[in-house]
C-alpha cells in the first residue's frame, strides 16, 4: 500500500520535502494558503525530477499522487508523515503544531523543519513534534537532524531511510543543533571578513569551493584534521595547532552590526557575483554540481555516496520484458547527454556494462565471487545506435545469452526508450583467474546458472546480433532525419 506524507507549507524546504516524498513513491499531500504555492512547488518538482533519479543507477519507484488542499484537517487526515515547513516564528508554530497534534493520526510522524527550535519549545503548549530538521535540496542532500522523544525518532530514522536520507539523531537537544551551529560559525566570521574589506562575498567563496568544501564533502572536519596530523594522528596535530586555538584569529564570539550600509555591501556583491543568472538556473547548476560531487563519492561510498549506494541497492527489481531479464532501469542523467542535445556514445556503453554487472551478480558472478578470486573480463563489444536518448528519458534494458559454453559468456542487450528501441550492445566476455590474470573456467554453480539461461533464451529473436562495423541492415531505408 502506497504511504502518505502531508507537506505544511510550500516553500523551499517544504517543495523540497514534497519531491523527496513524491519521487520515493509517497503520495505527498500540501497544504499552504499562499496562493503561488502550486506553482512554486511545480517548479522545485521540476528540478526535483531532474537531479535526483540522476544519482541512482536503478530507476526510482513510480512517482506518488500529489494534491494541494485548502483545509489542512483535511490535508493530514489518514498519513503517516506529516511535515511543519512554515516560518521561524516560535508563535507560529505553536499555533500550527499544536492544530496539527489534534488533526493528524495519533500513529503519524509529526517533524518541524525548524533549524533552530528545540522540541521542548515547540511542545511547550502541549504539541507532539519533533525536530526533522533537513537541508537545501532536501530531495539531492541526505541528512536530517532528529531531536526529540527516543520512540518517535526512531520510527522517523526509519522512515526516513526508506526514501534514501540519512537521520542523524542528537544525544540531547540544543540551539541551532549541530550542523547549522557549525554554518553559523563560518557564517559570522565570513560576515566580518566582508565588513573589515578583507575578501569580498566572492572571494571567500572560492575560498572554501577550491579547498576544504572538497575535503569536507568526503570526510568531515575531524578526520581532515586526522590525515593533516600525518603519520601521528590526530593527537599529534592537536600538539601542534591545539595553540592555535588561544590566538585572536577569529571574531567568533562577536557579530557584526547589520546595518544597512553592511547588508548593502554584501547584496551588492552578491550580486556582481552571481546576478547574471536567475534563482532557477542557479538551483540547476546547484544541483547538477551536487548529481556529480555525490556520484563521485558513490565509488568510494564515502559520505553521502554511502547513502545513495544503500539506497540504490533498495530499488534493484527482479523482473523480466518480452521474456528477457531487466538488467538496468533507469533515468538518463543530464551529464550524460552532449552537445548535440542527446546521450552520448559513451554512456550507451556504460548502461550496457551496467546491465552486464547486473547479470553476473545475477548468475552468481557477484561481488563475494569476485573477492574469492573469479570474475567475466570483456573482451568484444559491438554498439548499434537506433535512436537517440535524451536527458529525463527512462531506459530499460534486458539481456538476453547467445552463448555460455566453457569460459565464454556472449550477451545481447537492448536498451530500450520506452517502447522505442534505442541501441543494442552485444558483448563477449571470457572468464578469467583475478590471480593469474588468464582465462579459466567458471565454478560450477555460475556454469549452472549460465548454461539455464542460454537454454532459456536459445530460441528467442535477436535482430541484429552477430554484426560488426559496416553491415548494415538489408532493410527498407530509414525515415529521414532518424538515426541508425
Amino acid at each position: 500500500m502506497t504511504r502518505s506524507a502531508a507537506i505544511i507549507g510550500g516553500g523551499v524546504i517544504g517543495g523540497g520535502w514534497a519531491a523527496r516524498f513524491l519521487l520515493n513513491g509517497w503520495n505527498v499531500n500540501v497544504f499552504d494558503p499562499d496562493p503561488e504555492a502550486e506553482r512554486k512547488i511545480g517548479e522545485v518538482l521540476s528540478n526535483a525530477r531532474r537531479a535526483l533519479p540522476a544519482l541512482y543507477d536503478n530507476a526510482m519507484p513510480d512517482e506518488g499522487e500529489l494534491q494541494f488542499f485548502s483545509d489542512m484537517g483535511q490535508a493530514v487526515a489518514n498519513v503517516d508523515w506529516v511535515q511543519e515547513s512554515v516560518p521561524e516564528r516560535l508563535d507560529l508554530k505553536h499555533k500550527v503544531l499544536g492544530a496539527l497534534s489534534d488533526l493528524a493520526p495519533e500513529t503519524a510522524v509529526i517533524g518541524s523543519s525548524t533549524s533552530g527550535f528545540k522540541p521542548s519549545e515547540l511542545n511547550a503548549e502541549g504539541a507532539r513534534a519533533i525536530v526533522a530538521h533537513p537541508f537545501n535540496p532536501v530531495y539531492l542532500l541526505p541528512l536530517i537532524e532528529l531531536v526529540g522523544e527516543a520512540e518517535r525518532t526512531e520510527k522517523a530514522a526509519e522512515i526516513l531511510r526508506g526514501i534514501g536520507m540519512f537521520p542523524l539523531t542528537l544525544r540531547k537537544e540544543i540551539d541551532a543543533h549541530i550542523a547549522d551551529r557549525l554554518l553559523e560559525a563560518v557564517w559570522r566570521e565570513s560576515l566580518w571578513l566582508v565588513k573589515d574589506g578583507v575578501a569580498t562575498t566572492e572571494e571567500i567563496d572560492e575560498a572554501i569551493r577550491m579547498a576544504f568544501g572538497i575535503r569536507w564533502a568526503q570526510m568531515g572536519l575531524f578526520e581532515t584534521y586526522r590525515i593533516a596530523g600525518g603519520e601521528a594522528g590526530m593527537k599529534h596535530f592537536m600538539a601542534q595547532f591545539g595553540p592555535a586555538l588561544e590566538w585572536p584569529w577569529t571574531k567568533l564570539m562577536d557579530v557584526p552590526e547589520f546595518t544597512d550600509e553592511l547588508v548593502d555591501l554584501i547584496a551588492g556583491q552578491s550580486d556582481d557575483q552571481s546576478g547574471h543568472m536567475s534563482i532557477r538556473e542557479l538551483e540547476r547548476l546547484r544541483d547538477d554540481n551536487v548529481v556529480g560531487m555525490i556520484r563521485a563519492l558513490k565509488r568510494s561510498g564515502s559520505g553521502a555516496g554511502g547513502v545513495v549506494n544503500a539506497h540504490d541497492a533498495n530499488l534493484l527489481t527482479n523482473e523480466t520484458k518480452d521474456g528477457l531479464p531487466v538488467t538496468a532501469r533507469r533515468q538518463v542523467p543530464a551529464s550524460w547527454t552532449d552537445y548535440n542535445g542527446h546521450m552520448n556514445e559513451t554512456h550507451y556503453l556504460e548502461a550496457s556494462s551496467l546491465a552486464t554487472d547486473r547479470f553476473m551478480a545475477i548468475v552468481g558472478a557477484d561481488e563475494s565471487y569476485i573477492a574469492s578470486g573469479k570474475s567475466y573480463f570483456t573482451v568484444e563489444t559491438h554498439i548499434r545506435y537506433l535512436d537517440e536518448v535524451h536527458a529525463g528519458d527512462k531506459l530499460t534494458v534486458t539481456t538476453q545469452v547467445m552463448g555460455g559454453e566453457g569460459k565464454k559468456l556472449h550477451l545481447f542487450h537492448r536498451l530500450w526508450n520506452g517502447e522505442s528501441l534505442a541501441a543494442t550492445v552485444e558483448t563477449l566476455l571470457l572468464h578469467t583467474d583475478l590471480n593469474t590474470r588468464r582465462t579459466c573456467l567458471p565454478e560450477e554453480a555460475v556454469a549452472k546458472a549460465v548454461a539455464a539461461y542460454a537454454e532459456e533464451h536459445a530460441g528467442k529473436d535477436a535482430d541484429g546480433h552477430g554484426r560488426h562495423v559496416g553491415q548494415r541492415q538489408a532493410a527498407a531505408p530509414s525515415p529521414e532525419g532518424a538515426v541508425t
